[in-house]
């Protein structure tokens, strides 16, 4: 006889199963959300920075992170945009 060892999860009916399937279905929305946001902001960042140097676009990184400010402790999100310089224009 073969111990079915995921039965736990399958007792007490569909609620918690419900309640799982909604949180990732949020997760994968918000993941999405996020996604999008960092290519709007990746398009706007490119931009802007077009009008002072030419850079290289297809190796342009952008990412959002945490880090915690050293004296007081609070966590803070900060923005990291990372590419390669071609040229820089004199004004």
């Amino acid at each position: 006889m073969m111990f079915d060892i995921f039965a736990f999860m399958r007792k007490g009916g569909g609620e918690s199963k419900q309640v799982a399937k909604d949180r990732l279905r949020t997760v994968l929305m918000n993941d999405r959300v996020n996604m999008q946001l960092l290519e709007d902001i990746k398009y706007d960042i490119i931009n802007v920075i077009k009008n002072y140097m030419e850079i290289d676009e297809e190796n342009f990184s952008i990412s959002i992170a945490q880090t915690a400010n050293k004296a007081t402790g609070v966590k803070t999100p900060v923005l990291f945009a990372d590419f390669p310089i071609k040229k820089i224009y004199k004004n």
